[in-house]
């Protein structure tokens, strides 16, 4: 029987949760998720737990941070006075937003903390830091 390699796409069904139990994505109730190995299509952690598996395998996972989104860099998280916001946009804590970088990129960002002046926002992933733990079934080798 075939194996998940490098090159091969696969479809999986999976659920992400946090350290803490809680379910942050899960492909349940959709179709698979499809991607081809090697192609950095998905983080690397979860790429890697991919290789090897049959098809009918079922496996959980541990991936730390630096193998998922990688770890929090705080220079990503800048301060922005409430004068730059366009009129009309009321940030409110949890938000996403996305703005434009100086490349002329656009970026996604969340907002941490408001006040009457500032609004701090946050461009890192907003799963970078965190220790995900995955619940995968290989589905199908295409």
């Amino acid at each position: 029987m075939t194996q998940a390699k490098e090159g091969k796409t696969v479809k999986i069904h999976y659920t992400g949760r946090l350290q803490d139990g809680s379910v942050f994505d899960s492909s349940s109730g959709r179709e698979p998720l499809q991607f081809r190995i090697g192609s950095r299509q998905v983080i690397p952690g979860f790429e890697e737990a991919v290789i090897g598996m049959r098809v009918g395998d079922k496996k959980t996972v541990e991936i730390p941070c630096i193998k998922a989104y990688g770890e929090q860099n705080p220079s990503m998280i800048m301060v922005v006075d409430r004068k730059h916001i366009p009129p009309g946009i009321n940030p409110e804590i949890g938000q996403r937003l996305e703005m434009g970088s100086p490349s002329g990129e656009l970026i996604h960002v969340t907002v941490i903390k408001t006040d009457e002046q500032n609004i701090t926002l946050d461009a890192n992933p907003p799963l970078a830091g965190k220790d995900l733990t995955f619940d995968i079934e290989l589905v199908e080798i295409c």
